[in-house]
């Protein structure tokens, strides 16, 4: 159990942070350093909790970042920019905020000599266009230059090079996760699922982007969750990075809108529309290792949690 320890976290406002902060925040203390682009925090039921301090800032300020890193035991490095549609009209300010931004926050732990754990958030698309059951040892591979949503998966896989060097170099105790498609209550942005739930609540028309046979696994945010505390938890985590998700849940996109529908007896209509960039076309992780290492397992099917993502769509209030 984690416990009594300062935790900061940047990108601290957003989706996935949130849910880790409200497994931890009442046994800790808790910095969110974040801009607030995005906000999942404000809504949720622990936004006032006394164990929160809150610094409005850019992970590009190194000054600050050191500054308010200061007496921290754990960092979770979870700012980025992401979601295909703001990777394509920004990929200058993804490439300095995941680039830059990760290598102030690896810098500024080891000034502030970080003991307990650096965890540093990537991604899939390391693995390029296809990724079956692709293990971490697994050659990366990234689109053609010039394709601006590969700026995300570059930009994320340099993060990848410099989190595990300074781990090599400083001794600083990094770990990687990949997130597989995590969805689930707080999601705000690009996620598919999310935008195909709440169009799907109101009966409106969802729109799939391309044929649909894109396949993907999805990972319920709490299951995520689980395996991101194991990586803090177990020292045989360190220098290692690890693929989180949930290798049963798997559906084309256009099977997802089905199964969305299906759940929530929605008499929404499907609606193909033409790709908007360069897609991933299979992407299916093997968890081997986050299970012999970490014993992590998702456990939640994925009816059940469309289920209780649109109990909170409808709520929308963070319990």
């Amino acid at each position: 159990m984690i416990k009594d320890k300062n935790i900061f976290i940047t990108g601290g406002a957003g989706f996935i942070s949130n849910r880790l902060i409200k497994e931890l925040v009442h046994n800790n203390e808790i910095t969110i350093f974040d801009n607030f682009y995005r906000d999942t925090l404000t809504n949720s039921a622990f936004a006032l909790h006394p164990n929160i301090r809150i610094i409005r800032c850019s992970v590009l300020d190194f000054e600050h970042l050191i500054e308010s890193m200061h007496g921290s035991d754990i960092v979770v490095h979870a700012a980025a920019i992401a979601g295909i549609d703001t990777v394509i009209k920004s990929p200058t300010t993804t490439m300095q905020v995941n680039m830059i931004g990760t290598a102030n926050t690896l810098e500024a732990a080891k000034i502030n000599k970080i003991k307990g754990r650096f965890i540093n958030f990537s991604t899939t698309e390391v693995f390029g266009n296809y990724a079956f059951k692709s293990t971490e040892k697994c050659s990366t591979s990234v689109g053609s230059a010039g394709e601006a949503r590969w700026t995300y998966a570059v930009s994320k896989l340099a993060a990848e090079h410099l989190s595990l060097a300074y781990y090599k170099e400083f001794n600083l105790p990094t770990v990687t996760v990949r997130p597989f498609n995590v969805y689930g209550e707080g999601q705000t942005g690009e996620g598919a699922l999310q935008i195909f739930i709440k169009r799907a609540l109101e009966d409106r028309d969802i729109h799939i982007y391309g044929d649909g046979n894109q396949i993907r696994s999805w990972c319920y945010v709490d299951d995520f969750i689980a395996g991101l505390i194991k990586c803090i938890e177990n020292e045989a985590a360190i220098g290692e990075s690890f693929n989180i998700g949930n290798a049963k849940a798997v559906l084309t996109t256009y099977g997802l809108a089905q199964t969305v529908c299906r759940v929530l007896n929605s008499k929404s209509k499907i609606i193909f529309k033409p790709p908007l960039s360069a897609d991933i076309e299979l992407r299916i992780p093997s968890v081997e290792k986050a299970s012999e290492i970490l014993d992590f397992q998702a456990t939640t099917l994925l009816d059940e949690g469309i289920a209780r993502t649109a109990e909170w769509v409808k709520n929308g209030v963070l319990v």
